[in-house]
């Protein structure tokens, strides 16, 4: 998998009706994001929204929160951390090749 739409496609059941999923045209983003998402979607009940970069930083909007009331919040931060990892790496490869 290589583009967000495949990423978004593949995961067209857990997406939220009238959302756009997938926004991040990163490959090590999607990779990253379609190895996570093969135990996220085993959750019951598991929906995402948008998988976006907004003032230069990620967010991951899904439900997880709402599952796991203690946790989901504290997993989601540890989501976008990473993602916000891959992206300044992503940024400081294109940066180096221009």
């Amino acid at each position: 998998m290589t583009t967000a739409e495949e990423f978004n496609n593949r995961y067209v059941n857990y997406l939220e009706e009238g959302h756009y999923g997938m926004d991040i045209h990163y490959p090590s983003v999607i990779k990253y994001m379609d190895k996570l998402f093969q135990d996220l979607i085993k959750i019951p009940g598991f929906k995402y929204s948008q998988i976006k970069l907004k003032f230069s930083s990620c967010r991951f909007y899904n439900n997880l929160h709402e599952i796991f009331p203690e946790l989901g919040r504290l997993i989601i931060n540890d989501i976008e951390k990473e993602i916000n990892f891959l992206v300044r790496v992503e940024d400081e490869i294109q940066k180096r090749n221009q």
